[in-house]
């Protein structure tokens, strides 16, 4: 329960769902590419990725001067689906 406890509250805005659900289906995203996909601004995603990598939830790679994000802790998406498919939300 500890972990799903972790991963709640990691996650617990919008956008970082958002960002776990979008990595869930394509790894290796860019700051530029989540930016597009999600319509959030850079510097607001960044803060929430450079978070979560923190937390151990995500991991990331440089390409020369970009950087790309892939999910570390696959867990998360399972505990999200999870919330997702309750009948009250």
């Amino acid at each position: 329960m500890e972990k799903v406890a972790f991963i709640l509250k990691t996650t617990a805005h919008p956008t970082r769902i958002a960002i776990v659900q979008l990595l869930a289906q394509q790894e290796g995203l860019s700051v530029t590419d989540i930016s597009e996909k999600l319509h959030v601004e850079q510097s607001l995603l960044s803060h929430h990725l450079t978070g979560m990598k923190l937390k151990g939830i995500l991991s990331s790679t440089r390409e020369g001067k970009s950087i790309f994000y892939s999910l570390k802790m696959r867990e998360v998406v399972d505990v999200i689906q999870c919330l997702a498919s309750c009948t009250f939300l």
